[in-house]
């Protein structure tokens, strides 16, 4: 009775399956033709409309010359009525495909050059028509074969298109028609298989109410793969999803060992001796324990990670096992292939990141060598006009930095890696400047340049000036270079917190379609090649980088013809104007003379940076590559040294660290990096390889003072520990915030290595004598030379294998790290105190 009943159910369902499928394929295919048909009716009956036309405007024309006095209006109208039909034609996308074939397109060319070379005579008076029309009747007549072929060719084309659709649509129902049958006679089958398994489950009943306790088990417990075996570890249960992981008929596995089943050969003699250690003494590491990630193997020798569960059970026929098995070879290839993605995407950041720096590197190095010359060249006698064309050169090397530093700037931006440097400033003196640079521009535009504040004048904010002043040039350079003969007007306003820059204009605007790509990189409001004016398209796509960097927001208004307004909002602070210290001017004075090792393998580089040194006044020795500079150093004295970084044979940073580890006579002088790689991680590197300072390409006179004087200047403190030109020279590279990270690093660094050196049992002197020499090169990076001095005892010591002196060095460095740490401004800190806390 209950297979009658299924039986009759599957065929109900067959059946309405069956008639929902003839259904909707009827009143498709009945759509189908009716929408094809009156499509296929409507062209044809246009394209037979266009030669209809045509034929009553040429019989008008005939009728017009027969006629003393024509009828000039109903010519006119035929005339636009066939017009309006080959425009139709020309520019409806039914006719899309028509006019890529040759025939229709030359035809359809014919019909335009008549209708465009008869408009004129025909929106004549009507006495110039009268005159026209047996030159119309002419060209009609020409015309005519041409309309016939434009007819033709069209209604040839939808007739072959028509056979097609409908050849289509015969497939289309032989398929459906297919499918149909194949669907049925699966349908068929399945109730053939229904009826031989329901057979087959009369048959075993007898054994599922036998095993019925067991299963009822595995039902309510089971994740995936399930097998159950005795004691011995002989397989009793194994079941269908146990058999598609591991290849494994049931027939098959049942009464085998399962360790010889499921368990790598690998791991075959741990798993029979811990079944042996649960036998003899109940020791179980596995069972009851949750979840346990272990190696599987299928029949074919392949391992797969799989999720192991193991629970016991008591039966009449004594202690059994239940394992439950997850195969998670898909997570954990997905796990594999993440992590694969997320080091991928780190290298090609890491790629980005390096070819960055090298095409800085690459750039800024001739670049160097172009706007030194150019300084060089100041300094010789010129007449007005060669000074002019050096000062557009030099304005045009900047401009090009300038672009350099932009890339980079959305490069660090993007990445994450700009940092905000706020300072005290002056936002009205800031706005002077911008706008005392800008009115040249201005004048030359024939543009009214003004600012202004909007409210109370707040001069003094808190704000980071660099970023706050690309912001500002930016958009009121752009006002400028877009309003001739306007006015650009800039007005400030702080209240509540919050700046406000209002940039107005009545230049030439930016179309509606463009307000929001003008952001993006590389947009400019006219993309032409004879644009009046000139750009990258950065400048826009920088400064929202940078109001959002800042914390605020950008907003554009504006109307194309009338002009443009700019609304810049930040929040800032106002502060009160700060004592300003008189430390002199910042260009270089008298000075002592300095000799100098200047490192360089760009010939043009090293004159460059040579003359600039010696008309400074100071005796300069040159080296093409680190080797030679390595090999200079060591045996002559010298007050700076100046290294590239990128060179040949031995970078810049390799030959630091060599002076800076050996003894030589220039092992302890200032080593300043000379390089054009302007990314702060890099300039950090080239700090912790023990250089002094970085000098940044391209090189001008007045940078090359600065850091001479910076090296003037410097002296050690009253204990003589720090050197403040060094530590005032790693605050200026890296800023506040991130030289008091490095410092803290180094606080740590320096308590570890201390608490090594003093702990028990004394560590071997090679060890000792590699963490010296580590922690030393951190110390000269800090300016740290009295701990430097001490650790470098320690480390010529350790390789000398003096015990005695080693320990004699190593007793003198806490006091040395005290009074260190004292002028560092560290608190002191509990790390490796006391090493036998440890």
């Amino acid at each position: 009775m209950t297979l009658r009943i299924r039986i009759a159910v599957s065929a109900s369902l067959c059946a309405i399956g069956l008639a929902a499928i003839v259904y909707l394929s009827t009143n498709v295919i009945r759509d189908i033709r009716l929408l094809d048909t009156a499509q296929s009716d409507n062209v044809q009956w246009t394209l037979s409309q266009t030669e209809v036309e045509f034929l009553k405007f040429d019989l008008s024309l005939f009728a017009a010359q027969l006629t003393e006095t024509p009828d000039m209006q109903g010519l006119r109208r035929d005339f636009d009525i066939f017009y309006s039909r080959i425009t139709t034609l020309e520019q409806s996308t039914i006719y899309a495909p028509l006019r890529a074939l040759p025939t229709f397109a030359n035809s359809l060319a014919q019909a335009r050059a008549f209708l465009d070379s008869a408009v004129v005579p025909i929106d004549a008076s009507d006495a110039v028509l009268r005159d026209a029309l047996p030159a119309l009747q002419d060209q009609a007549e020409q015309l005519r074969p041409a309309v016939r072929r434009l007819t033709n060719s069209a209604l040839e084309f939808f007739a072959r298109e028509s056979d097609a659709r409908r050849n289509d649509i015969a497939a289309t129902l032989l398929h459906l028609a297919i499918g149909i049958a194949a669907l049925l006679l699966t349908l068929l089958l399945l109730v053939a298989y229904l009826g031989f398994l329901n057979a087959q489950n009369i048959r075993r009943r007898a054994q599922v109410i036998e095993a019925s306790e067991r299963m009822n088990l595995v039902t309510g417990t089971s994740l995936d793969g399930v097998i159950i075996s005795d004691a011995t570890g002989k397989i009793l249960e194994y079941n269908a999803a146990a058999e598609q992981m591991f290849g494994i008929a049931a027939a098959e596995a049942l009464g085998r060992d399962l360790g010889k089943v499921v368990v790598p050969e690998h791991h075959r003699a741990a798993h029979e001796a811990g079944m042996e250690r649960m036998r003899l003494h109940g020791e179980r590491r596995v069972v009851g324990k949750g979840r346990v990630r272990l190696d599987a193997q299928r029949a074919n020798g392949e391992a797969f990670p799989i999720e192991l569960a193991i629970q016991s059970a008591e039966t009449r026929d004594g202690e059994i096992f239940v394992a439950f098995l997850r195969d998670i070879s898909y997570r954990v290839r997905a796990e594999e292939q993440l992590t694969e993605a997320r080091d991928k995407a780190l290298a090609g950041e890491k790629a980005k990141t390096e070819f960055l720096a090298t095409m800085s590197h690459e750039i800024r190095t001739p670049l160097n060598g172009l706007l030194g010359n150019l300084s060089l060249l100041r300094d010789t006698d010129l007449d007005s006009r060669q000074a002019h064309f050096i000062g557009n050169m030099e304005s045009s090397g900047k401009l090009l930095t300038g672009h350099i530093s932009d890339v980079l700037d959305i490069t660090k931006y993007d990445a994450g890696k700009l940092e905000m440097k706020p300072t005290a400033m002056n936002l009205g003196s800031l706005m002077e400047d911008i706008i005392r640079n800008q009115s040249g521009a201005a004048s030359a535009n024939g543009t009214d340049l003004s600012w202004r504040w909007d409210g109370p004048r707040t001069d003094w904010i808190y704000a980071d000036e660099e970023r706050l002043q690309h912001i500002l040039m930016n958009l009121v350079g752009n006002a400028v270079k877009f309003t001739p003969r306007g006015a650009v007007d800039v007005a400030l306003r702080h209240a509540d917190g919050q700046l406000t820059i209002i940039v107005h204009d009545t230049g030439i605007g930016i179309p509606p379609e463009k307000h929001e790509r003008i952001f993006e990189d590389f947009v400019t409001g006219d993309s032409s090649y004879n644009r009046a004016t000139g750009g990258t398209g950065l400048g826009l796509g920088i400064t929202r980088r940078f109001v959002t960097a800042l914390g605020g927001t950008i907003d554009l208004q504006s109307a194309e013809g009338v002009g443009s307004t700019f609304t810049v909002r930040v929040p800032v602070r106002a502060v009160d104007a700060p004592v300003r210290k008189t430390d002199g001017p910042a260009v270089r004075a008298e000075g002592p003379k300095m000799r100098i090792l200047l490192v360089e393998d760009n010939g043009i580089n090293r004159e460059v940076a040579g003359e600039m040194l010696r008309a400074e006044g100071h005796d300069v020795v040159e080296a093409h590559d680190g080797a030679e500079a390595v090999r200079i150093a060591a045996t002559e004295r010298f007050d700076l040294i100046l290294m590239d970084i990128s060179m040949p044979v031995m970078d810049g940073r390799t030959a630091t660290r060599t002076i800076r580890s050996g003894s030589g006579a220039s092992s302890d002088t200032p080593i300043i990096a000379l390089t054009a790689n302007a990314m702060p991680e890099e300039q950090e590197a080239f700090l912790q390889a023990g250089m002094s300072d970085v000098l940044t390409k391209p090189l001008s006179r007045e940078a090359l003072r600065n850091v001479l004087n910076r090296q003037d200047r410097a002296d050690v403190a009253s204990t003589g520990v720090v050197s403040q030109a060094h530590l005032s020279s790693l605050r200026e590279t890296l800023g506040p915030d991130g030289a008091d990270a490095i410092l803290r690093r180094f606080a740590a660094e320096v308590d570890q290595t201390l608490g090594q050196f003093t702990a028990e049992p004394a560590p071997a002197l090679d060890d000792v004598a590699r963490a010296a020499h580590r922690v030393a090169g951190s110390a000269a990076t800090i300016g740290a030379m009295g701990l430097r001095a001490g650790l470098i005892a320690v480390e010529e010591a350790a390789k000398n294998r003096d015990d005695a002196a080693v320990a004699q060095a190593i007793a003198q460095l806490p006091p040395i790290w005290e009074a260190t740490r004292r002028q560092l401004d560290l608190t002191p800190s509990p790390v490796a105190a006391d090493p036998a806390d440890d």
